[in-house]
């Protein structure tokens, strides 16, 4: 498979590739399945596009089963990552084509970006490996693999990192945690919440949030690790966050043992997906995505 970016190959395709493959080869296959490298081969992994103010990309995840030594997920897609980055063409900045489309798209919520192949811990865990720091890829207004079409001027564009805003491989091993919990992320007065997937089944939802109550967010704070949880709501789908509502927090900043209550005032709801984290995974829409 070559490297180019290609919007006609999305997770669907791995996936019902992988399965052919299986049944088209059931003694060898599971063999060469148990033997993981030591690092993913490039893989393309398409990415949700949000931010009026700042652009960031957040990584479309599946769990999909565990390997046959039950140490890993099978899915090339096992990873939650989220980076603050800019777009440009030959040299040129031309991240404005993306906020100014969005602008004058007020209703579309969903926009996407279909990178070339890369292996994606490089672009979070630099010191092992080569990092990732530029990869190009085509942006889309709507979702790529729901009929998304490409934003003029960004057909071929390269996405190069600001800034690792989250990276992380699924564990198997992992608890969830028993309270509702998101990663807390932007620039500036502009504010994100995305759901931290942790184990299947879960779920994926991406939302803009105002923050009040204890010390205003500045920009030391936004560089860290941010963490909201709501300790009255239980972690499970029908009690994640909803437009409109308000609700108290405990907001962690870094490494901090000491969160701080603050009020979440939800905004628009750009994401939402729970199928696709299932195992084994649904692309039909479930009877919480259908609720929307």
């Amino acid at each position: 498979m070559d490297t180019r970016v290609n919007p006609h190959f999305g997770r669907r395709q791995f996936l019902q590739t992988a399965v052919g493959a299986l049944a088209a080869a059931r003694v060898a296959f599971p063999a060469r399945l148990s033997a993981r490298p030591v690092e993913d081969a490039p893989n393309t992994h398409n990415m949700l596009l949000v931010g009026g103010q700042t652009a960031f990309l957040s990584h479309l995840p599946m769990f999909d089963g565990l390997d046959k030594a039950k140490t890993a997920f099978r899915s090339p897609h096992r990873y939650q990552l989220i980076l603050e980055v800019a777009f440009s063409n030959q040299g040129k900045d031309v991240t404005d084509i993306y906020l100014k489309d969005r602008q004058a798209n007020p209703t579309t919520r969903i926009y996407t970006f279909n990178p070339a192949e890369f292996v994606i811990t490089r672009a979070f865990t630099p010191k092992e490996k080569p990092g990732v720091t530029t990869f190009d890829g085509m942006a889309f207004r709507g979702h790529l693999e729901h009929g998304g079409k490409p934003i003029p001027g960004l057909e071929k564009t390269a996405a190069t990192v600001t800034r690792v805003v989250h990276g992380r491989m699924f564990d198997p091993a992992a608890q969830k945690p028993a309270a509702l919990e998101y990663i807390l992320f932007g620039k500036g007065t502009e504010l994100f919440l995305a759901h931290a997937i942790i184990a299947p089944p879960d779920f994926d939802q991406c939302l803009s949030v105002k923050v009040s109550g204890g010390t205003p967010l500045v920009a030391k704070d936004l560089a860290q690790d941010l963490r909201v949880v709501v300790p009255a709501r239980k972690n499970i789908v029908a009690e994640r966050l909803r437009e409109k509502q308000t609700v108290e927090a405990m907001l962690h900043i870094g490494s901090s043992e000491t969160p701080t209550k603050v009020q979440l005032e939800v905004g628009t709801e750009f994401y939402f997906e729970e199928g696709e984290l299932l195992v084994p995974p649904t692309f039909a829409p479930t009877a919480e995505e259908k609720k929307k």
